[in-house]
């Protein structure tokens, strides 16, 4: 009787281990790149799939106005889960420089971009902390997503970046709302114009800008 009691307890004990570890699983360091496990590319798919759901990268891209042939900055890209959206939307022969100032998250971009078959669209680039690294009037649009209240001094960093737009190219902003108007009123003291805005995605706003001509 006693040997079964024991049993018991040690089997109640062993289910509420797994019970624990599905309550907390394992980060996803890296996408996967098809040779990992069918749990690892689901993990991905769920969150690149969590992340859509959130961020609308739909609207974005709308709001950068990019398409086939275009060259566009993302600014802080992180692991590339907004990057694989321009990269899609500036194919076959647009380019999409993703910056940030750690080489760490570039290497996950890096792999998530392989994984989705973009490594001949997407340049991953390491720059320094205040300088945006970007040519001379080379990009059609510059994407900062949920980025711009990292930088020291945002309106040096936004006058930094300016050149490096096409006549007519596009800055976009997107941020949570409660950064919403620090953003804008750096965005004017650089000297750029608010052409439109959007908060149709829950809790953040989408602002479009310009350089303004010199008078």
């Amino acid at each position: 009787m006693r040997s079964l009691v024991l049993a018991l307890v040690l089997a109640t004990v062993a289910g509420c281990d797994r019970s624990e570890t599905k309550k907390d699983p394992q980060p996803v360091t890296k996408p996967d790149d098809g040779q990992g496990s069918g749990s690892d590319a689901q993990r991905y798919k769920d969150e690149q799939a969590q992340f859509d759901r959130a961020r609308r990268p739909d609207q974005i891209v709308t709001a950068l106005g990019i398409g086939p042939g275009k060259r566009v900055a993302d600014i802080g890209a992180g692991s590339g889960l907004l990057t694989v959206h321009l990269a899609r939307a500036v194919l076959p022969d647009g380019k999409v420089v993703a910056t940030d100032i750690d080489k760490a998250p570039l290497d996950l971009l890096s792999a998530r971009i392989h994984n989705a078959g973009l490594d001949s669209v997407v340049e991953p680039r390491v720059v320094k902390e205040n300088d945006p690294g970007l040519e001379r009037g080379q990009y059609d649009a510059i994407l900062l997503s949920q980025v711009d209240h990292y930088f020291d001094d945002p309106v040096a960093w936004l006058q930094a970046a300016a050149p490096a737009l096409k006549p007519g190219g596009r800055l976009v902003i997107t941020n949570r709302l409660y950064h919403r108007a620090a953003a804008l009123d750096a965005a004017a003291r650089a000297g750029l114009s608010r052409r439109s805005e959007s908060t149709d995605v829950p809790g953040q706003f989408i602002a479009v800008f310009t350089v303004e001509k010199a008078k």
